[in-house]
């Protein structure tokens, strides 16, 4: 065991099994984060420049991607640095930064699908007072919110975690997390452990509960509508219930990895397991609502058409000039 005071660097000890494939690893991951930034870029520039996009779903949209970004940077380059590097180390410093980064985004994550369940459940069932309800301000104000919640959140429960001392620096993962580093104490962590899950269930089920009165709500509506009603609704939320799912089953895997034994799994499944909730989501989002959403299948595809870019950036100055005009 270490001294606490003497604990300024972490092993990571999980690419220690992936070193005869390292250059492979370092490529897929390389990849995986050029496909989720350009992508993102992408849905971001086109919900930025298109109008007819300025809506408040749009907007949690484009928060939720944004977000999916600040997530991948804080896990991609670390990931291919450590995979390259010969001693797989990381500064006490980096380990509690990339904490509270890649934990501020699953927070914010859920945060903002929640947000943008409770957008569905106003357009849907109370379409006439949408524009009112869901208002410039309080749009942005909802934003700011799913932005500082979290963090705020996590700052209370990580404040506890820089206060044990540590008697160990092994970490048996690819990244730093919360727990792990809870598990290197030198205490009884016990009733930290207790605290840290009541925190998840008090942190979490605000959004929990927002989702399900949602899709309650709009589930009641539809069943006393006709059928085009109802294959509208489908439609509009078919896209945040995939978002929703596709996030939901990575934070499970990872949940479960980080409280229970793994062991038994191979080692291969186990990695792709701990990155699933912090590729997988940054990197079908867009696909999701770019394909599911036809406002934005139009223009990503107007934009990315080689034939169209140079038509596109002429309808986009003449509405500049109109809208100057009127």
């Amino acid at each position: 065991m270490e001294n606490s005071s003497q604990v300024t660097s972490f092993i990571l000890a999980a690419y220690t099994e992936m070193e005869d494939l390292k250059y492979f690893y370092v490529a897929v991951f390389l990849l995986s984060y050029v496909i989720i930034v350009f992508g993102n870029l992408v849905l971001i520039a086109v919900i930025f420049v298109e109008r007819s996009l300025h809506e408040p779903m749009f907007f949690f949209l484009c928060t939720l991607v944004l977000n999916g970004l600040y997530g991948s940077t804080a896990l991609f380059p670390s990931l291919m640095g450590n995979m390259l590097s010969q001693v797989r180390e990381v500064s006490r410093a980096c380990c509690l930064a990339q904490v509270f980064c890649l934990h501020t985004y699953g927070n914010a994550e859920f945060t903002i699908l929640a947000l943008m369940a409770y957008d569905r459940y106003v357009a849907i069932c109370r379409p006439l007072h949408y524009k009112n309800i869901m208002s410039p301000s309080k749009v942005y104000k909802l934003i700011i919110f799913s932005c500082v919640y979290p963090i705020l959140s996590f700052s209370i429960f990580f404040i506890g975690t820089l206060q044990l001392p540590l008697c160990g620096r092994v970490i048996e993962r690819l990244y730093c997390l919360n727990y792990s580093l809870v598990k290197l104490s030198c205490v009884d962590t016990t009733l930290y452990n207790i605290a840290g899950q009541i925190s998840i269930i008090i942190f979490t089920l605000p959004q929990l509960l927002m989702i399900l009165y949602s899709y309650t709500q709009i589930l009641r509506i539809c069943l006393h509508s006709s059928r085009e009603s109802k294959i509208k609704a489908l439609k509009t939320c078919s896209p945040h219930l995939l978002a929703l799912l596709n996030y939901s089953v990575g934070a499970l895997f990872e949940l479960y990895q980080t409280r229970f034994s793994m062991s038994h799994v191979p080692h291969g499944v186990r990695i792709l397991l701990s990155l699933y909730f912090l590729i997988i989501p940054p990197m079908l989002n867009p696909v999701i609502y770019g394909i599911s959403i036809q406002a934005i299948r139009v223009k990503v595809r107007k934009i990315l058409h080689p034939n169209k870019i140079t038509i596109f950036l002429l309808e986009k100055k003449m509405e500049k000039r109109n809208v100057i005009d009127t």
